[in-house]
């Protein structure tokens, strides 16, 4: 992929980055100075997702180099439960000193949105950069006798309700990938919320699921087997891992593409120099071929971005994803 795969409102953020990027490449970086990091103390990247996901494979990824950027050890620390709150908290209520990075998704654009949570989302909390893209792909079972996303549609609106799909619970890139589906084509289906990904993808290729939009990396091994189809990607250009499988907006169903990415962030108590040198030392993390490797095998693609740009970014998403979570009728716990 490249950053064409990104939704057009979103790569008004990326030219920033693009010349930093290039900046970087023609100098090395000093991090030590003005305190930060503190030699001989750890950064701990506080990963809101559990071990083996997709997010937490992306963030081990760039541990490692970002560990050598900075010369001091840098370790992934997993604080699972209540869609990311559990480690977000632990990054507010911990020293804004650039020690404790929250790496999460765009989940942090829409927990807040539907639960009662101990931070606010934008006061709180400072962007560093987006890491990366990951696609989701809308999949069924291959004896559903579903080929084309139009059979779905045209499946949904004969029998309305009667479909449903599986999501890892609301608030996720699955479910709202799903929703923004939903609303745009205007069909009726039951949502069907699971565990994780793993628990959703048994069930859909059961076809006790309809549909799902699972993060690309999990579904893939399904799909190779011929146990699952792939009707869609919902990224706005298709993914070099599936690069017969068309964009939701080629089947027929614009806007309802959703931007799933992992990012990192910090207290917004961090002194700016410091988020900024954090920023840099990641930006040159990700231009590692190691890192990029890695990115290519998950079918995602990087997405550097100053730390002003996220900043942006996460407000846009805020107000977008409120009106997603209004059209679907969810109320605020």
């Amino acid at each position: 992929m490249t950053h064409s795969a990104i939704p057009a409102p979103h790569r008004k953020y990326l030219n920033g980055a693009s010349f930093v990027i290039a900046a970087l490449a023609l100098a090395p970086i000093v991090v030590q100075a003005q305190g930060f990091p503190i030699p001989g103390k750890t950064v701990r990247l506080v990963s809101g997702a559990s071990a083996g996901s997709a997010s937490d494979i992306i963030g081990r990824a760039v541990a490692e180099k970002l560990q050598a950027e900075l010369g001091v050890s840098v370790v992934m620390e997993n604080r699972t439960g209540a869609a990311g709150t559990i480690a977000a908290q632990n990054i507010v209520t911990s020293p804004p000193d650039g020690h404790s990075i929250f790496v999460y998704t765009a989940a942090h654009t829409v927990t807040p949105l539907i639960s009662k949570v101990p931070y606010d989302a934008l006061r709180d909390f400072a962007g560093v950069t987006p890491l990366a893209v990951v696609p989701n792909v809308m999949v069924v079972a291959a004896d559903k006798g579903y080929k084309t996303v139009k059979d779905v549609i045209d499946a949904a609106k004969a029998k309305p309700g009667a479909l449903n799909y599986a999501s890892v619970g609301v608030g996720t890139a699955t479910y709202m990938n799903a929703e923004k589906f939903r609303i745009a084509t205007g069909i009726s289906a039951l949502h069907v919320p699971y565990k994780g990904s793993p628990e959703a993808i048994t069930e859909t290729v059961a076809g006790r699921v309809d549909y799902f939009f699972a993060p690309l990396v999990s579904a893939l091994p399904m799909i190779k087997a011929g146990k699952l189809i792939a009707l869609a990607v919902g990224t706005t250009k298709r993914s070099a891992l599936l690069p017969d499988v068309p964009t939701l907006a080629e089947a027929g169903v614009p806007k309802s593409d959703y931007l799933f990415w992992i990012g990192m962030l910090v207290s917004s108590k961090t002194p700016r120099d410091v988020v900024q040198k954090i920023n840099q030392a990641t930006l040159k993390a990700l231009q590692a071929p190691e890192v990029r490797e890695r990115f290519i095998a998950l079918g995602a693609e990087a997405l550097p971005m100053s730390p002003e740009q996220f900043d942006a970014l996460i407000r846009e998403e805020m107000a977008s994803n409120a009106e997603i979570i209004k059209a679907a009728g969810i109320k605020p716990e």
